[in-house]
Formats: C-alpha cells, structure tokens, sequence
C-alpha cells in the first residue's frame, strides 16, 4: 500500500512537469483570469446597450447598477429592458459559452484527442434530436417545457455519447476512432432530425432558427436552469482535475496508480452529456466552442486541468459573448445565427488540428 501511495505521488510529480505546472504557468491562469473576468464585465455592459431601443454605455451601467441596488427594475423604460431582455440573453451567453468550453477539455482528456468536443462526438447532435422531438410532439408548450426540454436534451445526449463511446470502444478503442464514431453518430441524429422536420413543416421556420444557434427570447426561467445546469457540472469537473492528468498517461497506468477507470469514464460521460445538454436545450447547436477554446488555453497555461478547466470556462465564456456581439452588431437590425459564425471560425481551426495532430491520432 505504501509503495503505491510513493508511486502516486511520484507519478503526480512527474506530470506536474510534464504538463507544466509551475509557478509560471499559474501566474498566467491568474493574468487569463483577470484580463478574462475584466473583460466579460465590459463586454456585458456593453450588450446590453445593443437593440432596438438605443441605450448609451454609461446609461446600460447606470441601469445595471440601479437594478442590481435595488434587487430589480424600477418603472424606468430601460431599466425594464435590460433586466427583462438583455441580461438573459447575455448570462445564457455566458454560461453556454462556459460549458461548451470545459465540456471540451473535460471530453478531451477522457478520450486522449484535441480533435473532439460536444459538437463532434454527437453529444450536440443527440441533445438537439431530443428538443427537437419534444417540440414537434407539443409536449415542450406550456408549463411543461421548463422541464420537458432540458430533460429531453439530457436523455438525447447521454444516449448519443453513450452509443459513440460504446461503438468506438468496440472498434479498438483508438483516439481516432472515437471521432469517427462521433461522425456516425451526428451525421444519423441529423438525418433523423430532418425527417422528423419534414413531417412538421409548419414548424420548420422556428426549428431551423433554434438549430442554427441563437439566443433570441430567453427568459429569467430559461436562464436560471442554465446557470445552475452549467455551474454545477463546471465545479463537479474541476474536483476531477487530478485524475483527468492521470488519464493522460494512460488507461493500465491510471488503474495501477488506484484510478477506477470504467467508473470515472461513466461518471464524466454523464456529466459531459448533462453540462452540453444544459447549453443546448435552449440555444440550439454550437459548435466548435469545445474544440477551440481547450486547445488555446492549452497553449497558455499547459495541460494540467488544475489550470486548463477554469481557463477555458473564462475565455469560453468570454470568446462566445464577443461572437453574440458581432452578430447583433454586423447584419443590424436584423441578427446572424451564431452556430453559423462560429463554424466559421472552427472548422478552418479543425482542419489545422488535423493536419497538426491527425498522424498522432491514427486508427
């Protein structure tokens, strides 16, 4: 029992230098964290001075600090409307933005490969297919869709990640195949999905809206089950952060090093699922956000969780509010899917992933 408490803890230091953490490194978590929350703060503000009834950066201030002071809007016109339309839609930015990104970096390190996140390996997919059936069966109306939604987004994305681990598994078990699976599994849920649009045409504008990724009509209600659906998985992630590093090192290694690995992937496969689910159940599909974000903060703070997950909730959050903005801003007054923007962005950073690390991956 001692020799493998000596071997822990010889192990533990060993990764501390491989994955980088120093002192260096941590005083670059706390700069990211700085410049990240300093610049959420203003990025907020500013949003909320964005819409059909103008509002300058001091009044959107004035009005968030009057509203926060008094706990809720007064009879003011634009206290109304950033308490009752803008501060949603940019804290369900924010919490999404968040999720996505340790969702990633989570996934990442339980496969062993950068190149997946939510949106590859299904999770996105599974989530989507399951609001998208509550819908159309009319069951998301009313007061039963504060709960039938996000449910059903669980449902559909636990399944979907349970079925692409499951058939990656079967097939060797190699990074690589994990992402194929992945792609099988997106590609049949989205298939799905269409037909299910296709014998509901009356519906078809709002579903392809919703699947295009917006943040339009968020509601308090709708809000608050995100932060918590999103908060709470963020937190539960980073008490794993040590043996997510052992991970690294390999599945016989962590099992050795007193690691229950079939029980820590099943855990982290329902959280993955649950934190993902939370994000999509009420904007619709994002991707790449999961891709993206761990990777950079990879660059900036090395590899150990300890410093990669809140590293990447920051910036996720941060990098998902400047995408909100410039999509109100560029097409005004009218509004660009930010699903559609993002891809944009993240699949010409994909194909440099695959280029860079796909040798790495091969089956």
């Amino acid at each position: 029992m001692k020799e493998k408490s000596d071997a822990v803890s010889t192990v533990e230091k060993e990764l501390d230098k491989k994955l980088g953490y120093r002192s260096r490194n941590k005083q670059r978590l706390m700069m990211v964290l700085a410049i990240g929350i300093l610049g959420i703060i203003v990025l907020f503000i500013y949003s909320l001075t964005m819409g059909v009834y103008t509002l300058s950066f001091s009044e959107a201030m004035g009005d968030f600090w009057n509203i926060l002071t008094n706990l809720g809007p007064s009879d003011d016109m634009g206290e109304k409307i950033v308490y009752y339309s803008r501060m949603p839609r940019s804290i369900g930015v924010l919490c999404v933005g968040a999720g996505l990104a340790t969702a990633g970096a989570v996934m990442q390190a339980l496969i062993r490969n950068p190149l997946v996140d939510p949106y590859i390996t299904g999770v996105s997919s599974g989530a989507s297919f399951g609001v998208v059936l509550v819908s159309m069966l009319g069951i998301s109306i009313g007061p039963l869709a504060t709960i039938s939604v996000p449910m059903a987004a669980i449902v559909g994305a636990v399944v979907a990640f349970g079925i692409t681990m499951l058939v990656a598994e079967v097939a060797g078990g190699k990074a690589m195949s994990y992402v194929l699976a992945g792609v099988i599994m997106s590609t049949g849920l989205s298939s799905a999905i269409t037909l299910v649009i296709y014998y509901n045409v009356q519906d078809y504008a709002g579903v392809m809206k919703w699947m295009f990724g917006t943040f339009m009509d968020l509601s308090w209600d709708s809000v608050v089950i995100m932060f918590f659906g999103t908060i709470i998985p963020i937190i539960i992630a980073m008490t794993f952060a040590r043996k997510l590093n052992i991970m690294l090192l390999g599945e016989e290694q962590a099992q050795y090093l007193g690691v229950d690995v079939c029980l820590l992937k099943r855990c982290l496969m329902v959280l993955i699922a649950i934190l993902a689910a939370f994000c999509v159940a009420y904007c619709g599909v994002i991707g790449f956000v999961g891709l993206i974000v761990p990777h950079v903060c990879r660059m900036v703070v090395g590899g150990d969780h300890r410093l990669l997950i809140p590293t990447s909730a920051v910036v996720g959050a941060l990098l998902l509010l400047v995408a909100d903005i410039f999509c109100k801003t560029v097409a005004a007054p009218s509004e660009l899917p930010i699903g559609a923007i993002v891809a944009i962005i993240g699949v010409p950073f994909f194909m440099y992933l695959m280029i860079k690390e796909g040798k790495r991956y091969a089956m």
